[in-house]
C-alpha cells in the first residue's frame, strides 16, 4: 500500500515538474515572440533574453547532474540545445543577429515535447 502510494506521488511530481518546464518555455517563447517586432538589443528583447538565459541555466545545471533520470545521450543532446538557445538569446541581446526565428523555434521544439 505505501509503495503504491509513494509512487503515485512520484508521478504527480514528475507531471508537476514537466508542466512547470513547459510553462517556463512557454513564457520564453511568448517573450521572445514580443520582442520580435521590437528588433535586437531593444528593451523588450534585453529582457526576453534575460528570462531565456536564467531558464536555460537552471535547465542545463539540472541536466548536467547527475542526479538527473534521463538518458546520458539525452542529456547531452539537451544542454547542446540549450547552449545554442544561450549563445542566439545573446546575439539577439547585443543586436549581432537579427534571426529570432531560430531561438523561437528551438524553444517551442523543447516545450512541445513536453506536452
Amino acid at each position: 500500500m505505501y509503495h503504491s502510494s509513494y509512487l503515485a506521488v512520484a508521478e504527480d511530481d514528475f507531471a508537476q515538474a514537466r508542466a512547470n518546464e513547459w510553462r517556463a518555455l512557454d513564457q520564453a517563447v511568448t517573450l521572445l515572440e514580443a520582442a520580435r517586432p521590437t528588433g535586437p538589443a531593444s528593451s523588450e528583447t534585453i529582457a526576453a533574453v534575460q528570462f531565456l538565459k536564467r531558464l536555460w541555466t537552471l535547465l542545463i545545471q539540472d541536466l548536467g547532474s547527475e542526479d538527473n533520470a534521463l538518458p546520458q545521450a539525452l542529456r547531452a543532446s539537451l544542454i547542446s540545445i540549450g547552449i545554442f538557445a544561450l549563445r542566439q538569446g545573446e546575439a539577439l541581446r547585443l543586436g549581432q543577429s537579427d534571426d529570432f526565428d531560430a531561438v523561437i523555434d528551438v524553444n517551442k521544439m523543447i516545450r512541445d515535447s513536453l506536452a
